[in-house]
């Protein structure tokens, strides 16, 4: 059974996730919003998605660009879990895998490393 959360503390989670980004990284992200939506519109069991110009993809000409942004979806996380602890750790995963997108991991290299 899905576990429910308000919205308020589901964004703590976000934000309590974001906080164990080591400060060298986090500082790489200043053009990078974090937002929570519901779900993704075109494919609704999706956890997160990174939307943007990897650090690895951008040129000289990067520049005047709108901040990146990563996704994190409520109901489909929510929808997964069974517990609220399991909801701590599935966001925590999810954050820290958009985040590595932006740093142009792919989802490969992330699954090797155990952040599917």
């Amino acid at each position: 059974m899905p576990v429910e959360m308000t919205r308020a503390r589901f964004e703590e989670l976000v934000a309590d996730a974001l906080d164990l980004i080591p400060e060298p990284f986090a500082a790489a992200m200043s053009n990078v919003v974090v937002l929570v939506e519901d779900r993704d519109p075109e494919e609704p069991t999706l956890l997160g998605l990174y939307h943007g110009i990897a650090l690895t993809e951008r040129t000289t000409m990067y520049g005047g660009e709108l901040p990146d942004r990563i996704f994190i979806y409520r109901e489909a996380i929510l929808d997964i879990c069974e517990s609220e602890e399991d909801v701590v750790e599935e966001v925590a995963i999810t954050v820290v895998h958009e985040i590595a997108h932006h740093f142009g991991v792919d989802d490969e290299r992330l699954h090797e490393l155990g952040w599917g």
